[in-house]
């Protein structure tokens, strides 16, 4: 049997020491599913592990792409499925680790499919949305796929000011004639392992904390050194991501830099407030509280 030990939880909260412990215990490679950390150019920022953590066990998609690569999600699914179906020939435990629900989906469940959209229907979306703005685009699926309007206002309402995921859907309603939803779940994704989920958790403020520990070690270490190398490609879209974004906006001006700093945080504790709730959609993940002796979860995995 092939388990593919999938380990979930917060960011700072201690994934990356517990996924080293197990690699190393079930002899192992590492594979990561943190989209911020597959870029070389962002390591700070990222909290990329660093030299000792990465010889301590073999890691995979750590920094092996370039911020200039087109690189999506559905790009990582191929390639990490055919890395750990690699890996499963020599080995019948692969790690699987990092905090971006979406990229952890696409190995567990893959995606469905849609079919081809013209290029004059997205040119048209992309038009539209230019001039009239994301309330088009909300007005527009609300029209051609209520229910999953509704789906998302209810569960997921950031989604509904997210401009490339808006149009993505609105495209498809337009081009096809038919609701987004309606090919959602078609598809049956079949995979040869066994997901072990192992979930990290700890108290709120402790999260908290350890998030502001790590923002004010990654100005120390030179995460604003890092942001202005990058500042001249602000807009690309690897760099739309917390840690970069306030410190462009210290650099245009628009920020302090203490102000862009406790914005950081504020940030990243938002968004690990979304990891949790992402992740906690899944029931069967064990979950474990961070300072919980590996030997305990290395017990579990092996019931």
């Amino acid at each position: 049997m092939k388990n593919l030990i999938t380990i979930v939880g917060p960011t700072a909260i201690g994934k990356t020491a517990l996924s080293i412990a197990l690699a190393n215990h079930f002899n192992c490679d590492i594979v990561s599913c943190d989209s911020r950390q597959f870029f070389k150019e962002m390591s700070i920022g990222t909290a990329v592990p660093n030299q000792e953590e990465l010889a301590s066990a073999t890691h995979h998609f750590i920094q092996n792409k370039s911020i200039f690569d087109n690189y999506t999600v559905g790009d990582f699914e191929k390639e990490a499925l055919s890395k750990i179906e690699e890996l499963f020939q020599i080995n019948d435990y692969v790690i699987l680790v990092g905090g971006s629900g979406l990229y952890v989906d696409a190995i567990l469940k893959g995606f469905d499919e849609f079919p081809a959209i013209d290029s004059s229907i997205r040119q048209s979306v992309n038009s539209n949305y230019e001039e009239l703005g994301i309330e088009y685009l909300q007005q527009q699926l609300q029209i051609f796929d209520p229910a999953y309007f509704e789906k998302i206002t209810a569960e997921n309402p950031q989604t509904l000011q997210n401009p490339q995921r808006m149009m993505r859907f609105v495209e498809v309603c337009q081009g096809t004639g038919k609701p987004y939803s309606s090919f959602l779940n078609q598809k049956k994704n079949n995979r040869n392992f066994t997901p072990i989920f192992i979930g990290l958790e700890a108290d709120r403020n402790i999260i908290y904390n350890r998030i502001n520990q790590r923002v004010d070690i990654m100005i120390e270490n030179g995460l604003l050194k890092e942001a202005e190398t990058l500042y001249p490609n602000k807009d690309l879209n690897a760099l739309q991501t917390v840690g970069y974004r306030e410190l462009f906006s210290y650099f245009d001006g628009d920020f302090t830099l203490p102000f862009a700093i406790e914005e950081i945080k504020k940030n990243t504790r938002r968004f690990s407030k979304r990891q949790l709730t992402w992740f906690k959609r899944n029931e069967n993940t064990k979950w474990f509280d961070y300072l919980t002796d590996q030997n305990k979860i290395i017990s579990y995995i092996n019931k």
